[in-house]
This record gives C-alpha cells, sequence and structure tokens, in this order.
C-alpha cells in the first residue's frame, strides 16, 4: 500500500509544483503544507514484515496486576495434604496474591479424578498417597475462589510422559522419535522421558478431551499450556510424522538435520493448527474460560520445542501470557523482555513475566527476585508470576517468615487481574 500512496504522490507532487510556480510565492506555502500532510500519512502506515519496537499494554482505568504463582506436585509437598494445600492458599491469599496455577497432568497421571485418564491409562488418578480420595482441582478452586483468587488449571507435562508411565506402555505408537528411532528423552540427566506426537489426530483427541473434561466439569477460570505442547525438535521422525510430510512433499523425506528451518516451520504449523482446534473445543464447552500459555522466549520455544507462541498470539488464540524469563543476569532478564514478540503481543493481550524464585537446591535471595519484579513493573507489563509456591519461602536462604514479609510488601494492597477488556487493541492488518 505504501508504494501505491507514494507512486500516486509523485504524480500530484509534480502536478503541484507546477502549479505552485506558475501561480506564485502564495500557492507554493500551500504546495509545501499539502507535501507536509502527504509525508506524514505515508510514513504512519505500520509495516506488516516488522514488528512494533513500543507499545502502549492493556491497561484499564483502573490499577490491574497478575500476581500468580505455580502449585506443582514436584518438589512440593504442597498438593499432598488436604491441611497443606489450604494453609498455602491462605499465605498466598494473605500475601495478596490473586492468582494460582495448580498443576492437573504431570507424570502421565492426572491430579483430579479423570474418567478420560482411567479409559487410557487404566487410571483415573496420580497414585500417589495423599492424592487418594481427593480431587485437589475442586479443592482449590473452591478454597481459591472464596478468598477472590483466579485458578487457571495448568496442563505441566503437555505432551511429555514418563518412559515408563502406563500411557507410555499402552500406547506406543502415539510416541514420537528421533531419526534413529529412539524415544527416550533425558529431563536433567535423571527422568528418562517420551513424548506423544502432538501431529496425529488420536494424541489431540485425547489431549482435547482431558481439557475439557476440565473446563466442562470444574468452576475454574481459564486453561494454562507451556512449552511441553511442543515437543523437542530433535523429535519428529515417527512413521506416522515421516508419511505426513511425504504426503505433502512429493515424496520426500524430512530432513536429517531436525534444525533445519522449513522442518522446523512445518512441524510448527502443525503443532499451532491443533492449538487452533483446541482453542474453538475450549470456548464451545466453557465460553468464559481463557487460554492462558507460560512458554519461554519465542526463540527457544520454536527452535527447541517446535511452539511458536508468537503465531498463537497474532492468530487471537492467547488470551493471557506469561513469559518463563528464568535468567539470573539482569541484562539477559531485560534483553528477553524486550524481545519484539512480547511487544508486539503486550498491544493485544495481558502479558506476564514468570520470575524464577528457587528451585530444590538452587535458592534465589529476595534482592534478586525484587529487582526482576520492579524492572517487569517498570515496562508496564500485566504482572508477575512465580515459579515456584515451594521457593516462594520455603526452599529459600531467608528465613520463610522474612520472605512472606517480603512478599507482603511487594503486594502491599489488593489488585485484580487485568482481562481482555482492559486492553487497548491496535489492528495489525
Amino acid at each position: 500500500m505504501k508504494e501505491r500512496i507514494a507512486q500516486s504522490f509523485d504524480l500530484y507532487a509534480n502536478k503541484l509544483v507546477q502549479f505552485s510556480q506558475s501561480k506564485g510565492r502564495q500557492y507554493w506555502l500551500v504546495f509545501l503544507f499539502v507535501l507536509t500532510l502527504t509525508l506524514v500519512s505515508i510514513t504512519s502506515f505500520p509495516s506488516h514484515s516488522q514488528l512494533p519496537t513500543e507499545t502502549l499494554p492493556c491497561q484499564g482505568s483502573t490499577p490491574r496486576e497478575i500476581r500468580g504463582v505455580w502449585l506443582t506436585n514436584v518438589d512440593s509437598d504442597v498438593l499432598f495434604e488436604r491441611n497443606k494445600t489450604a494453609e498455602a492458599i491462605a499465605l498466598l491469599a494473605e500475601a495478596n496474591f490473586n492468582t494460582l496455577y495448580p498443576t492437573v497432568w504431570n507424570w502421565g497421571y492426572t491430579l483430579y479424578p479423570s474418567k478420560v485418564s482411567e479409559a487410557f491409562t487404566g487410571l483415573a488418578l496420580d497414585p500417589t498417597e495423599g492424592l487418594q480420595e481427593r480431587d485437589v482441582l475442586a479443592e482449590i478452586a473452591e478454597l481459591g475462589h472464596q478468598r477472590q483468587m483466579s485458578v487457571i488449571p495448568w496442563f505441566e507435562f503437555g505432551f511429555m510422559a514418563p518412559a515408563d508411565s502406563e500411557l507410555a506402555k499402552r500406547h506406543p505408537q502415539w510416541l514420537t522419535t528421533r531419526e534413529d528411532g529412539s524415544t527416550i528423552w533425558w529431563e536433567g540427566d535423571v527422568h528418562q522421558r517420551v513424548w506423544l506426537n502432538p501431529l496425529r489426530p488420536d494424541v489431540q483427541d485425547f489431549m482435547t478431551e482431558l481439557i475439557v473434561e476440565i473446563v466442562s466439569n470444574y468452576d475454574i477460570d481459564g486453561i494454562q499450556l507451556d512449552d511441553h505442547f511442543g515437543y523437542p525438535s530433535e523429535f519428529g521422525y515417527d512413521p506416522y510424522t515421516v508419511e505426513l510430510y511425504q504426503s505433502e512433499h512429493e515424496g520426500q523425506v524430512p530432513p536429517p538435520d531436525p534444525k533445519d528451518a522449513e522442518w522446523v516451520r512445518w512441524r510448527a504449523d502443525k503443532i499451532t493448527d491443533y492449538v487452533e482446534s483446541l482453542f474453538h473445543e475450549i470456548k464451545r464447552n466453557n465460553p468464559k474460560a481463557i487460554v492462558s500459555v507460560s512458554p519461554n522466549p519465542q526463540y527457544f520455544s520454536l527452535n527447541s520445542f517446535l511452539l511458536d507462541w508468537h503465531k498463537w498470539e497474532r492468530k487471537g488464540l492467547i488470551e493471557e501470557l506469561i513469559v518463563q524469563v528464568y535468567r539470573d543476569r539482569l541484562d539477559s532478564f531485560i534483553k528477553e523482555l524486550e524481545q519484539p514478540e512480547i511487544i508486539a503481543a503486550k498491544q493485544h493481550i495481558p502479558v506476564a513475566i514468570g520470575v524464577l524464585s528457587g528451585l530444590k537446591g538452587r535458592p534465589i535471595l529476595w534482592h534478586k527476585i525484587y529487582k526482576q519484579v520492579k524492572i517487569a513493573r517498570e515496562r508496564q507489563f500485566a504482572g508477575i508470576s512465580f515459579f515456584f509456591y515451594e521457593s516462594l519461602w520455603n526452599l529459600a536462604r531467608e528465613l520463610p517468615e522474612r520472605r512472606q514479609v517480603a512478599i507482603k510488601n511487594l503486594f502491599h494492597q489488593q489488585a485484580k487481574r487485568p482481562s481482555l477488556s482492559d486492553c487497548k487493541f491496535f489492528s495489525q492488518q
């Protein structure tokens, strides 16, 4: 469009010059004024090939902020006793948190009684002691809502599963492979994992049924996906995927280099197609449930896990974005916050930053956490979510009481969560 305007401008500018020169100084000034307006109109059109470098973030008439925390059953016992779960939610509410992201799909099991899981794995619930005879998700939803907190269940494992899980044993055809046919993926040199193939219709049906089961039967505020809703880019050489690729590439086999740009893009687009259908299924069954995504920054997500969340966001498939920016150095942290995909998303949806509050064996001092929160706030992000509950105050170098006081000072008054209705939308068309 710019080119057409510029061509028209050249034509009319030449005529204006001839006219103004024949009429004298007064008309020459008129010409200059028209020229200025035309130049402004040309330069104001956004380029479709570039993402914006500045943004007016989602904002409402009153201050709003996502204040979230992930609750997991990894390196944490917060979910294994009813009293501990209730105590944790009470502590978080007192500290003015407003969002809970409890895991509901982990280690190949659901953490709620699931007819879908029972049908596919033989087990309706994670068999770990402390979860039996309970519905942890129902408990968290009830307790959280009593304290005006949003509850957004998190599909932590996504398409990943333990290699020895019932899911993997019962459905070996669902697993994707490397080019050499291997299926094992080591997580942290400790855990052997396998990956379900999200391009397979039967795998898609299984995951969709799990998610629809939750949004249809529980009083929850949304569903959250993360990088595990893709799979490591070294995989994708299973017979089903190879045959599908050949059918769309005149019989050619996939490139042996798993990082080949076209091969990465093709697999990522297939996952995007599934997420689009999943989004509509969620909305059909529960229109009020938001779709939240908590990925790593775009480059890593796409090239390492074939998850193109930027494309999801451009297609309107994400209603809340929590970017995991787990960085030790502040300059690296700031660099990720300034990536163009994040800046673009801030124009359309609430975008918050996932901050690492510590891991088992890797405590993080409070002053480092505070600086990252401060930087995110200065850049007008929609909020913060901490990974994870246990490291907020229990797996820390400071005493738990000191951390609790520090967090209360950070969130010294209550705040509502931002929503899509708070956003100022800017058309990219």
